[in-house]
């Protein structure tokens, strides 16, 4: 029986953040998790708390009205807790993903819990090793196949092996300890350094238009050669080209540290290089599964919550009822592990779809497209 929180836990309102409600009887199971935090003394927003005006004929609308009211909600809130399990494929959900950008944008504190935290190429039946190198079915690397989750999602996140229950537990012992810490005289907080959490103000006069391309292109074998030519490409346009693989400003690469401090490494770039852009590029197209890369969603988000535009772009971009296969109508579009495709006629999760125009075509045909937007951002 969970015993009573203390009086500090009560000011702290936890974002849930998870597929939960894009399940069949989701609802009743996201109704379960609220009332556990509570009887735990913490407060709980949920991004479909307030009473929302749905069932436009344009079901477009609804979409965005459910975006804007997660991004509310987002705000009020202290903590988000996150579920990480697969999700159509070996990737979390996408929109999930995108939150856990957003919370690390307004500096929330982030806890995610999933039942399988084994490494991804263990829970990837499509992997392939060449060489005792690891690679997907494209052909690309994949660099952290030894970790559980991306880069981008390790980094920014404290993950428990386990349910929300265990989450919140953790949640609990964390508050405790600090409390105690600052009883003591210190701060038991890890500190956040500046370089990291403070957005880099509008853009300086004179220079070049920094666009920082998010995608899963960073993990192809010739990742440097493809940018070179990507550099190329987007010369007429006058851009300072920005890529996963180049270096951050103030942020050294690590050499011989363990693969966690890397993941975290690698992460830190990615955050500054969403700091320091003007406009975020970002692909996505399906990534092992039926959802984007969590490195890209995560940048999204990120970029978002930090007001820089952002200019999506996918190969096909049909409704998702039409993408992802489903049991059509009768079974709410549910696909055979009970997820319900969305029915807001985008082709992504709404996170995406209501907070960027999302293009359709390869990088290298959309980029006048993408100039366009860009030069409106």
């Amino acid at each position: 029986m969970p015993y009573s929180a203390v009086s500090s836990h009560s000011t702290a309102a936890i974002y849930i953040a998870g597929p939960e409600v894009l399940y069949v009887g989701g609802d009743q199971e996201l109704s379960w998790m609220r009332k556990l935090a509570e009887t735990r003394g913490f407060n709980v927003t949920l991004p479909n708390d307030d009473p929302l005006v749905l069932g436009n004929e344009d079901r477009r609308l609804d979409a965005d009205a459910i975006f804007a009211n997660c991004a509310i909600q987002m705000n009020q809130s202290d903590v988000i807790i996150c579920d990480l399990d697969s999700y159509r494929g070996t990737e979390p959900d996408g929109g999930s993903i995108y939150e856990l950008g957003m919370a690390y944008g307004r500096g929330l504190r982030i806890i995610s819990f999933t039942r399988d935290k084994r490494a991804l190429a263990l829970k990837d039946p499509n992997v392939v090793l060449r060489g005792g190198e690891a690679f997907d079915r494209e052909g690309r690397r994949y660099p952290y196949a030894h970790l559980p989750f991306a880069p981008s999602v390790l980094g920014s996140s404290k993950i428990i092996e386990g349910d929300f229950d265990d989450a919140l537990r953790q949640l609990q012992v964390d508050l405790e300890e600090e409390s105690k810490a600052r009883a003591r005289g210190t701060q038991a907080a890890e500190a956040t350094r500046d370089s990291g959490m403070k957005p880099v103000s509008g853009q300086e006069p004179h220079r070049p238009l920094r666009v920082y391309f998010a995608s899963p292109d960073r993990f192809l074998v010739d990742a440097e050669a493809y940018y070179t030519r990507l550099r190329r490409l987007c010369e007429p346009y006058g851009w300072e080209v920005i890529t996963p693989l180049d270096d951050a400003p103030g942020i050294p690469r690590l050499a011989d540290a363990d693969p966690w401090a890397q993941a975290y490494n690698t992460f830190d770039h990615y955050q500054r290089h969403v700091r320091d852009c003007d406009v975020v590029v970002a692909d996505l197209n399906d990534y092992h599964g039926w959802e984007p890369n969590s490195d890209t969603s995560f940048e999204c988000g990120l970029a978002f919550q930090l007001g820089k535009p952002t200019v999506g772009y996918m190969s096909d971009t049909r409704r998702m009822i039409d993408r992802i296969p489903n049991r059509g109508r009768e079974w709410q579009y549910a696909d055979l592990s009970g997820a319900k495709a969305e029915n807001f006629d985008y082709p992504i999760n709404l996170m995406f779809a209501a907070s960027m125009p999302i293009l359709q075509g390869t990088l290298e045909d959309l980029l006048p497209g993408i100039a366009e937007h860009v030069s409106r951002a």
